[in-house]
């Protein structure tokens, strides 16, 4: 009896541990496919990847943004923080791509200022993104009014090649 007891005990456990694992499945979204090479981008670039998934609560709802990441700014001796929201633009659309992105992205500056966290946010885009996207006059408005702020990476060789604004 007491071996049966504890085989139950193990398997109510492993069901409670598998049933958790679904949920928070469920609840976080499916990362983005630039995801990993972003994160060996930042990584190349000198961060320290803090968050692989960054969550942070506005009300009763939980949002994800893709990387949080830190380094010391050497001159400064200061610690910079960023969130990350990688997105591919591989839609059958890229002006529908660009609102999605810029929508989710609001809502993430919005939110992260009404949560107080203070870290910079950044959209991170492959080169030929921001080629055919934001250096013509559809996302290009986006950069010269600052209504957001990009991280530009080679998909290739897995490198960070600018941050807009400088």
């Amino acid at each position: 009896m007491g071996e049966d007891a504890e085989t139950l005990s193990e398997l109510t456990s492993l069901k409670w541990q598998n049933t958790t694992k679904q949920l928070i499945t469920k609840i976080m979204p499916r990362k983005d496919i630039y995801h990993d090479t972003v994160k060996h981008a930042l990584t190349k670039d000198g961060w320290t990847i803090t968050h692989d998934q960054f969550s942070f609560k506005l009300g009763k709802k939980v949002l994800f943004a893709d990387l949080g990441a830190e380094r010391v700014i050497s001159a400064e001796k200061k610690l910079r923080q960023i969130i990350v929201e990688v997105k591919s633009f591989i839609g059958r659309s890229q002006v529908n791509d660009l609102e999605n992105a810029l929508g989710q992205y609001i809502l993430y500056r919005q939110g992260l200022n009404e949560a107080n966290i203070n870290r910079e946010l950044y959209l991170a885009v492959t080169q030929s993104t921001f080629k055919n996207v934001f250096q013509i006059p559809l996302g290009g408005i986006l950069l010269k009014n600052n209504i957001i702020q990009l991280m530009v990476f080679d998909e290739a060789k897995e490198v960070i090649v600018q941050w807009l604004p400088n």
